[in-house]
């Protein structure tokens, strides 16, 4: 089964499933200096009520957009994939779900899961649980890269909308949902709660890549646990701040309710969720409106929320 999930006949790809390590194409045409972009991430606490619900396609999806998000906000065009599956036992039904659902999620941000680990530790990992990850290789051009190095004040700040909680505040929602059964089913605009959280994470490659390279876009920060606070500052040098306008986006429904079922207050949510945010980019004021015109695809809005100052990290007016 995995051997059917992975091999893609991608041309880049020159061994099969069983090697001890994949043999990919390191030239990339088009690209005259190029630079690697590599992150390995996990999808955290989400995967435990992923198991517990058997949502393992969901799941997988989370894996690969998440990781892949983190790559190409550098520039990046996401290019290979490969996964780490430790589990107690090996359940042969589960494990191809997974398998295929990363191979699903690859297929749609462009790049192409190339093989991983399987590993079965009794005694290390529970019975009937799994630990997952998954390393995402990047390559963008040097002179291409983005970095944060251009960002200026009065930098423009553009937000892209993300779906619900994406992969971040699991451990929180877990704990309100022990102590209130009943938030489970709790009907959000007609929606139960469950399914709402469960969501899969939003990939933005496809929206984002015909906007690479553009001179006007200088920054882009994916934003992950810590909220908005804690990562749009991670890419800007020191000197700078940013302002933002918490009057320009309505808060999705499904924060709210949370708010509400543990009494957190306002900075402890947007410390702990994206609180509808999934990404911020930052351009210059010039290149603001076309980027925001051609934007927008499916169901990911954009906006302009503010702007970066001279400072240090983020001033909510």
């Amino acid at each position: 089964r995995m051997v059917d999930s992975i091999d893609s006949g991608d041309p880049r790809v020159l061994n099969k499933l069983g090697a001890f390590a994949p043999l990919v194409q390191g030239s990339f045409p088009g690209i005259e200096d190029p630079l690697l972009v590599i992150k390995t991430d996990e999808p955290g606490s989400k995967q435990k009520l992923a198991i517990e619900l058997e949502r393992f396609e969901g799941l997988s999806r989370d894996l690969v957009n998440h990781t892949v998000n983190d790559v190409i906000v550098m520039g990046a065009q996401p290019m290979y994939v490969t996964d780490c599956i430790v589990c107690g036992r090996l359940d042969e039904d589960i494990v191809g779900q997974l398998v295929q659902g990363m191979t699903a999620a690859c297929k749609d941000q462009e790049c192409v899961l190339i093989g991983g680990e399987t590993s079965v530790q009794p005694g290390v990992v529970v019975d009937g649980l799994f630990v997952l990850s998954a390393t995402v290789i990047g390559v963008v051009d040097r002179q291409a890269a983005i970095d944060g190095s251009a960002i200026s004040p009065g930098d423009v700040l553009l937000a892209l909308s993300s779906n619900g909680l994406h992969t971040n505040g699991y451990t929180l929602v877990r704990e309100l949902m022990e102590r209130d059964s009943a938030l489970r089913a709790r009907d959000i605009d007609g929606e139960a709660f469950l399914d709402v959280i469960m969501r899969p994470h939003t990939g933005y490659y496809p929206v984002l890549k015909s906007h690479f390279g553009e001179p006007g876009l200088h920054g882009m920060a994916h934003i992950t646990g810590g909220g908005i606070g804690g990562n749009l500052p991670r890419i800007f040098r020191s000197g700078l701040g940013a302002v933002i306008d918490t009057g320009s986006w309505s808060v999705p429904p499904v924060f709210r309710v949370l708010a509400e079922a543990g009494g957190i207050e306002r900075p402890e949510m947007m410390r702990v969720f994206n609180m509808g945010v999934g990404l911020i980019l930052v351009t210059s004021p010039e290149g603001a409106d076309g980027v925001m015109s051609a934007l927008v695809q499916g169901e990911t809005r954009g906006w302009i929320m503010g702007e970066v100052e001279a400072g240090a990290g983020v001033r909510w007016v």
